[in-house]
């Protein structure tokens, strides 16, 4: 009996690690550590798709983390908002030629921007093509609507950190200039594990 409760438990650990395997994973490799993501191709298959094809195109060697949400009042360990990166400022020759994602909004998804939560930038509803923001602290309000996007249609969550979330912070934490860190954070690459 023992050994048949074993086997059973066995099974159903793997099982479980096999379920959570569907998801892709994929690395942010920053000067100052690793970022893991895990993506939802289930809720959000377009952002995905246009996501990793972005990643087999080599569009993400050699990019940066150059926008940041912070209050600078806040101690570091509290603070909150996004870190935003992509081809835009290092590689700004891309940007015209990019193919456009389809948007998918929270309301469509369920997604939302809790801590961790990776999502698309984007100026208008279908605009996004390359830029993401990873959010630090719940972000509700871009599940909807944000300062400058008044459609209400919010922004095209597609994953979340996994592993690196004090990556995540300590890049928050770097100098800025208003919303412009003063020296971009570098992205060596992006890629699929």
């Amino acid at each position: 009996m023992k050994k048949m409760i074993l086997i059973v438990a066995v099974i159903g650990c793997f099982s479980c690690s096999q379920s959570n395997s569907k998801m892709p994973h994929v690395l942010i490799k920053t000067e100052y550590g690793d970022i893991e993501l895990e993506l939802y191709p289930e809720k959000a298959p377009k952002t995905v798709a246009s996501f990793l094809a972005n990643i087999d195109a080599g569009i993400y060697k050699d990019v940066s983390f150059y926008r940041v949400l912070k209050n600078e009042d806040v101690p570091e360990e509290y603070n909150q908002g996004v870190i935003q990166g992509g081809v835009f400022r290092a590689k700004p020759e891309l940007v015209p030629g990019l193919k456009k994602v389809e948007h998918e909004s929270p309301k469509q998804t369920g997604l939302t921007h809790e801590s961790g939560t990776i999502s698309m930038a984007r100026t208008t509803p279908g605009s996004a093509t390359s830029e993401f923001f990873i959010c630090i602290g719940d972000q509700k309000q871009f599940d909807s609507s944000s300062r400058g996007n008044s459609d209400g249609l919010g922004y095209a969550a597609f994953g979340k950190v996994v592993e690196g979330m004090k990556v995540v912070r300590k890049i928050q934490n770097k100098k800025s200039n208003g919303e412009s860190f003063i020296y971009p954070v570098n992205i060596s690459n992006i890629k699929k594990l």
